[in-house]
């Protein structure tokens, strides 16, 4: 994958990456999955060094439910405005499991990090746990969605 840089192992990462996986792990634990029994956890640092944190949050009525990506990137824009992300973090693990398990962000929000890559005009730093141990970082979340639609795409031509 053009762009991608790929790790067999966590401690092949660089320090401020592992310092994400861990604090992602930890906001997994605060997940809410009492139906997918799948939890997500996402850590993002600023620009100024500021660590935020989010985790998946369900609803019997799934379309409310809300992504841990999501919850960590609103929660930046609420309480840091104005502040870029430099980089995030996602992991996901099933109940019960001490073992993380393959996650990547899903269509909604990857079109949210790409959103947010635009607001800041600056590239958003992706790292997530694919198969078995293997890592990836994603120089930016645009490139997890190629065809992005931005606020260009609702611009009428001419």
């Amino acid at each position: 994958m053009k762009g991608f840089e790929t790790y067999k192992t966590l401690e092949e990462l660089d320090n401020e990456s592992k310092y994400l996986v861990h604090k992602a792990k930890e906001a997994a634990h605060h997940a809410y999955a009492p139906y997918s029994k799948f939890y997500v956890g996402a850590a993002l640092i600023l620009e100024d060094g500021t660590l935020v944190t989010g985790s998946n949050q369900e609803n019997a009525s799934y379309p409310l439910c809300m992504c841990a990506e999501r919850v960590a990137l609103y929660a930046a824009a609420s309480q840091f405005h104005g502040k870029a992300i430099l980089k995030m973090a996602v992991v996901a693990h099933k109940k019960n499991h001490k073992e993380l398990s393959a996650a990547a962000s899903c269509g909604a929000c990857r079109q949210v990090m790409a959103e947010f890559e635009e607001r800041q005009r600056k590239p958003i730093e992706v790292i997530m746990h694919h198969t078995d141990n293997q890592w990836i970082k994603c120089p930016s979340a645009s490139s997890l969605l190629p065809f992005v639609f931005t606020k260009a795409s609702l611009n009428e031509p001419g």
